[in-house]
């Protein structure tokens, strides 16, 4: 049988499917699903809820419902200009199973005035949630069993009570996250209307999901064990829910209620409402099928995308098996082929822009000596022009010299001749 066994195990590498073979006594890997679950234990589980609805729907109150217990936290203030993501991790023990419970928050959700963009924190926050499991996945060196996932594995979508359609935020915000995350509509304080006013609101909303092609989380109906259950629950969607941490005594026990003038809505009653069928299908009976969505689908479609963009491939163009290495080698020859044709590409742009700096400094230099040769010539004209001007100065100023010269001679000599006939006319006179 051993030999039959490897024999056929050798067939199936090849490509055959394997043989079953009956054992002729016991040999003990029957134990694996109770290895699995001590295993399970031991480490103990993390479960991550998104709550996403608008301000004072409930949705705090209904996480402390949910889990009876009260998640302590610092009040938030929603005077934000956008939408903010608050999250808290708790560590919840139920006999000894371990659960690290992360409750996200949508803070500011609906407040402002223009809510067009009110999304768009809400996938950043998923996508960097998958991003942070990705990188730690990519890692030489991983830790993936010691890692805090931080991926969201639940969005519970709180629908305010209005008992008319769907708001148009609520339908935008869930056709953005349908693809990211698994959600489940709820139906916030549905004490507020009345019950035939609230079936019809389900219908409604159904009805609008299905024309505006909403993909909503539905409970899986493969395993024959809770198939029958999670039939039944799908055609509940969305559930109508009411939260309280108030216990009211009624009969003889004390039950989580809320009390009115007209009556007390009693939380684990399902004719009151739907939170008893919320919690069965979140916690008790879909919790690990809501971890495992999470990672095969939402996280397999995120980090398929991504790794496309970086270039990496399954196949071939001729849709041949593509390895890794061979994906990897394809992709670094095609990053050193352009690195080297960047380089080229600015050599050849640093070659053009030197030429054009040396004919730019050719020019200025023939352009410098135009310009010094026009001065040089402007100042020889000038100079020419001085010299031209001092020469006609001095023969003015010889010529004044020579008349000056003369004049004074003449003034003499007539000087002189008027002295002599001055003594001429005296000596007449005194004769």
């Amino acid at each position: 049988q051993t030999k039959c066994f490897f024999y056929r195990s050798h067939i199936g590498e090849q490509g055959e499917g394997a043989r079953a073979v009956p054992l002729a006594g016991h040999v003990g890997f029957d134990s694996m699903p109770d290895q699995l679950v001590n295993k399970s234990v031991n480490h103990g589980f993390c479960f991550n809820i998104l709550c996403v609805g608008e301000t004072g729907l409930g949705k705090s109150t209904l996480m402390d419902t949910l889990f009876n217990t009260k998640f302590e936290g610092e009040p938030t203030q929603h005077n934000q200009p956008g939408v903010t993501l608050k999250s808290n991790t708790y560590e919840l023990q139920e006999s000894n199973v371990r659960l690290k419970l992360t409750v996200v928050n949508t803070v500011g959700f609906g407040d402002q005035i223009n809510k067009e963009d009110s999304y768009k924190s809400i996938v950043e926050f998923i996508d960097a949630q998958f991003e942070a499991y990705l990188q730690e996945e990519l890692k030489i060196k991983r830790t993936l069993h010691s890692y805090h996932d931080t991926r969201i594995h639940a969005c519970l979508y709180f629908i305010a009570p209005t008992g008319h359609s769907l708001k148009s935020l609520d339908l935008v915000t869930m056709k953005k996250l349908d693809s990211k995350v698994n959600i489940i509509p709820i139906v916030a304080k549905s004490d507020a209307i009345s019950k035939s006013e609230l079936a019809k609101f389900k219908i409604k909303i159904t009805s609008e999901l299905v024309s505006n092609g909403v993909q909503i989380y539905q409970f899986p109906t493969d395993d024959e064990s809770v198939a029958e259950i999670n039939s039944t629950m799908n055609s509940h969607l969305p559930f109508a829910v009411v939260g309280s941490t108030e216990e009211v005594k009624i009969g003889n026990k004390m039950v989580k209620a809320r009390q009115y003038p007209w009556g007390t809505v009693q939380v684990e009653n399902e004719n009151h409402c739907d939170f008893v069928k919320l919690r069965e299908m979140l916690i008790r009976v879909n919790m690990e099928d809501l971890r495992e969505q999470t990672h095969t689908r939402h996280y397999e479609l995120y980090r398929r995308c991504k790794l496309e963009e970086m270039g990496f491939k399954d196949t071939d163009p001729d849709s041949k098996p593509f390895s890794l290495q061979e994906t990897y080698e394809a992709k670094r020859n095609e990053f050193m082929g352009e690195l080297q044709k960047k380089e080229e590409e600015m050599r050849q742009m640093f070659v053009q822009r030197v030429k054009e700096k040396e004919a730019e400094l050719k020019e200025a230099e023939k352009e410098l000596h135009e310009k010094f040769d026009r001065l040089k010539k402007l100042h020889q004209d000038e100079k020419k022009k001085v010299e031209d001007k001092k020469k006609s100065l001095d023969d003015e100023l010889n010529m004044f010299k020579q008349k000056k010269t003369a004049a004074e001679l003449l003034h003499n000599q007539a000087q002189q001749a008027g002295g002599s006939t001055t003594l001429k006319r005296d000596k007449e006179r005194k004769k």
